[in-house]
């Protein structure tokens, strides 16, 4: 918590620096996650060189540390200050598949700022349901979801999150799942990701099919140029209810999406540690 605090009080322009060397601090301490973010990367790009690798790694490293800002910053983003941190580019889409009454699932990822990603949103256009996962520390679990829900979104925890999420499903709101990350075959199917395949939730894809809802992508880029983040919303994914095509879908969708900005996406996370029976393991 101290180090959240030191992000929230001091001038803006330090915090930022000092983020960014919290970000650098975990990568030294932490060597493991670099040489994860290296095996993916050998994985994705194969052709890659090693030094643009390693400068996409550090790239991960620096929006680490703007999520952990975005964290600390949070009870200062309202309505007046909220446009100096973000805009909308692609919102059409969102009014699109709002319009036609059955809701809205945000497909969304570590990818960007993405805590930032669904904070503004609430104060752009309208609270919405977040499915999270508990952290394992009890304090720091209660202290970011405070954080996460200044806004006004409304927290769905994932250990029971299939009937709130239809719920709001049902009143036409829009509800924002993390989709990127690495399932054990029981929950999910083998889908390609980046070349390799990758075991992949389907409780998304399921919820998609069951309450009709449009699929919008959705992430939080941050732009050099601006100074500031880019929520982008993509074009809805078109839904068949064939579940591992729907996934297989969704998948496409987040990898399109971390091409644009390989830099911003959470490599350092063992997203293809779950292989198909027999195949020898990655990490």
């Amino acid at each position: 918590m101290l180090l959240f605090k030191s992000l929230e009080l001091t001038p803006l322009p330090f915090a930022k620096r000092l983020a960014y060397l919290y970000a650098r601090t975990l990568d030294r301490a932490v060597p493991r996650l670099r040489r994860v973010g290296r095996i993916n990367l050998a994985m994705a790009f194969p052709k890659m060189a090693v030094e643009e690798r390693e400068a996409l790694i550090d790239g991960v490293f620096r929006s680490i540390g703007r999520v952990l800002l975005a964290i600390a910053r949070s009870p200062s983003i309202n309505c007046e200050t909220v446009g100096q941190w973000i805009r909308y580019e692609g919102y059409e889409h969102f009014e699109r598949a709002l319009a036609r009454g059955k809701g809205v699932l945000f497909a969304t990822g570590h990818l960007g700022t993405w805590e930032l990603s669904a904070f503004a949103h609430a104060i752009l256009s309208a609270p919405m349901g977040v499915v999270v996962r508990p952290l394992d520390n009890p304090h720091l679990d209660a202290f970011v979801e405070k954080r996460r829900g200044m806004s006004g979104n409304h927290l769905i925890s994932k250990r029971d999150f299939a009937r709130p999420i239809l719920h709001a499903l049902r009143r036409n709101q829009a509800v924002g799942i993390l989709v990127d990350q690495n399932v054990v075959p029981e929950a999910g199917v083998f889908v390609d990701f980046f070349g390799t395949r990758a075991c992949s939730g389907t409780t998304f894809a399921k919820i998609a099919a069951r309450s009709g809802a449009a699929v919008i992508p959705g992430f939080a880029f941050w732009s050099e140029d601006e100074q500031r983040h880019i929520l982008h919303f993509y074009p809805a994914v078109a839904m068949t209810g064939d579940l591992e095509a729907d996934t297989a879908a969704i998948q496409k969708a987040v990898e399109l999406a971390i091409r644009e900005h390989p830099d911003q996406w959470l490599w350092i996370h063992r997203r293809w540690k779950t292989r198909p029976a027999g195949e020898p393991p990655i990490y």
